[in-house]
């Protein structure tokens, strides 16, 4: 068996890492001994067939409406992104939108009788407003801006009004924009001057007079505000008036506009849940705890907020009663039970918790949870095929070069055998500031489904683990978080199962440049890669991308001109001629986050300096691949790739 030792060594790519004198601090945890790691014998587990898997739904929006009877989600059922509804009680669900195009970014009325969403046309993230019945009915364009982007909508209590925030095609920053629905009358809140500030909508007073919106700074440097903008005029008034530990997003106002749910920061920077008592002033904890929290929303008669901890990558959720200061943690299923954006879970009026589950093999579905018996169940179920499949998804944790800790989701095969044959796949997380979570991971199933071990660590970087942690690699894109990787490596190898000459790497947007980067950097590491929308060239992606994350890429990596080493060492095509592995790019036409032309240069490098390459460009697709025949052509093509180059498998 080949060791890694040497490519560890060499691996410690940036001075920062190399010259570390602690490991960066996480949350304390064990470290998991690779030879615990147990491949189970399953001889009836089957193989899914790729189709199969990317041809189930998945869901990736919702909201409980207001009166708490119905659920509005958007789903791929029909192989498209559309919206649907069913009862929270269970049944069968109804379309509520049909259309080629995504739609997500969901919101309901008050009175649970309008949808708004956003459909975006061809992936290029120019979104339109639109408004659709619950009861079912035609959809109406709000909007109609072909050169701006609209998302973040809530209602008036009356349902008469909507904010919302709109961002020019050719601008960094979005505003607060507030339209009558029966007119369209529109009339624009602010007027951001700085490409690091975006504004978004919280909600309207109860009056109506007056919306509560976020001042971001997407670089995450400067604490986030929430202001009071009165409607008539525009005048912006802070809510928060008096200096408190660094806040972060307020997640929502309680309805008699006394309370803030938000998240704040420890002196460590530990990111926890709070409320803020806007009459006196003050900022209450809640359940403070060594892992990071999130506040998310009060219920309808705002006497109690969910929130949650985030203890590697699974969220455990938590109900504080506001006038007792009591808090209680649900007896929800292990896995993730909180959405990408916040909605949920949500306690509907009689008091049942709605949420989605899910796990690295077991697929989303949406549960109730009833307080009173203590019982949850699923209402409505997308799949259950991969359930049985596989044994359930473990987090492990293991150190880093400089001794970080550094934890990881791990997919292990079934009937594998401990003789250092088995080939590998480690999948990089998106962001760089995001966290790979236990949710259901479909390549990670067909792969591991068909004998792969699949690991998919949190490297410094990632969110989580606290600020130290998710600034450690700021200057440092593909040093010290590439070597977090190669070590995810090492630990796979040494558990005895894997073959250190058949371990392959892939990953979307900032986990296609890391699969770039370290077919470059660690090329004796790597022996095949699978790149979906990655950065090629920092330069040229400041250049062509979206104006909307210049700032946040030079929050990571400074400015191109200022900071031109910085953005040559980090960036992938720097290190083409090192390749010694075969590389697969996959790409949408219309990506405005990572444009085409990052794939089109790694591709004609590639191909100039003889190196072994091939692409798949995906018309009406943006930044990744929603429409099912995509994702189906994209994940055969990417188990092809890795059977041919680790396995010396050809596909049929």
């Amino acid at each position: 068996m080949r060791t890694l030792a040497p490519l560890l060594a060499a691996a410690a790519l940036s001075s920062t890492l190399a010259s570390a004198a602690a490991p960066v601090p996480t949350p304390s945890r064990a470290l998991t001994d690779p030879r615990s790691i147990v491949s189970p014998q399953m001889p009836q587990a089957a193989t899914p067939s790729v189709a199969a898997l990317f041809s189930e739904p998945a869901s990736w929006d919702a909201a409980v409406t207001p009166d708490g009877r119905g659920l509005v989600y958007a789903s791929d059922a029909s192989g498209r992104l559309n919206l649907w509804h069913v009862d929270t009680a269970g049944g069968t669900p109804r379309r509520l939108t049909t259309s080629d195009d995504r739609h997500w970014g969901i919101t309901v009325s008050p009175d649970s009788k309008t949808v708004v969403y956003g459909e975006d046309l061809g992936g290029a993230e120019m979104f339109d407003l639109h408004a659709v019945p619950v009861a079912g009915g035609a959809s109406r364009n709000l909007t109609r801006t072909p050169e701006a982007s609209e998302a973040g909508a809530v209602f008036s209590r009356d349902a008469r009004r909507l904010a919302f925030s709109r961002r020019l095609k050719t601008a960094p920053s979005a505003n607060i924009v507030v339209m009558d629905l029966a007119s369209g009358a529109e009339r624009t809140l602010t007027s951001e001057t700085l490409p690091d500030r975006q504004w978004a909508a919280v909600e309207f007073s109860a009056d109506g007079r007056a919306v509560y919106a976020r001042r971001v700074d997407i670089t995450g440097s400067v604490e986030d505000t929430l202001y009071r903008i009165t409607v008539a005029d525009g005048r912006a008034v802070p809510v928060i008036r008096k200096p408190v530990s660094p806040i972060n997003p307020v997640s929502d106002i309680s309805p008699d506009e006394r309370w803030l749910a938000l998240t704040t920061e420890t002196a460590d920077g530990r990111k926890q849940a709070a409320l803020f008592d806007v009459r006196a002033q003050k900022l209450r904890m809640l359940a403070p705890g060594p892992w990071e929290q999130s506040s998310l929303r009060f219920s309808a008669d705002g006497k109690t907020l969910l929130f949650l901890d985030n203890i590697d990558g699974r969220s455990v959720v938590k109900r504080h009663d506001i006038a007792s200061g009591r808090t209680e943690t649900l007896p929800l299923p292990s896995g993730m039970n909180t959405d990408y954006f916040g909605k949920l879970p949500a306690e509907t009026p009689d008091g049942r918790i709605i949420f989605p589950h899910q796990s690295g093999t077991e697929p989303l579905a949406y549960w109730s949870h009833d307080r009173k018996s203590g019982r949850s169940s699923p209402f409505l179920r997308f799949s259950e095929s991969a359930v049985a499949t596989l044994p359930s998804t473990q987090v492990v944790t293991y150190p880093a070069q400089d001794g970080t800790r550094i934890s990881a989701i791990l997919w292990v095969p079934a009937n594998a055998r401990r003789d250092a044959s088995a080939a590998a796949v480690v999948i990089a997380h998106g962001g760089p500031t995001g966290q790979t979570e236990d949710r259901y991971d479909a390549t990670a199933v067909a792969l591991a489904a068909r004998g792969y071990f699949v690991i998919a660590p949190n490297p410094r970087g990632s969110t989580g683990y606290g600020r130290a942690f998710m600034r450690a690699n700021i200057r440092d894109l593909g040093g010290g978080d590439l070597g977090d990787y190669v070590a995810g490596v090492k630990f796979l190898v040494d558990s005895g199962y894997v073959d250190a000459k058949r371990v392959g790497i892939t990953g979307v947007s900032y986990g296609g440049y890391m699969t770039m980067i370290a077919l470059g950097r660690a090329p004796d590491v790597f022996a095949a890669g699978v790149e979906v929308c990655g950065i090629t060239n920092w330069t040229s992606m400041h250049e062509r991308g979206s104006p909307a994350l210049r700032a946040y890429q030079e929050g990571l990596i400074g400015h191109p001109v200022r900071d031109r080493e910085v953005y040559e060492r980090v960036s992938p095509l720097t290190y083409l001629d090192r390749y010694q592995a075969p590389l697969l790019v996959l790409q949408g036409d219309n990506d405005i986050r990572v444009p085409k032309y990052e794939a089109e240069q790694v591709v004609a490098t590639l191909r100039r300096l003889g190196k072994p390459v091939d692409a798949r460009y995906y018309p009406n697709e943006g930044h990744g691949l929603f429409k099912r025949e995509n994702k189906i052509d994209g994940a055969l093509r990417t188990i092809g790739w890795f059977d041919r180059h680790l396995r010396g498998i050809d596909p049929q």
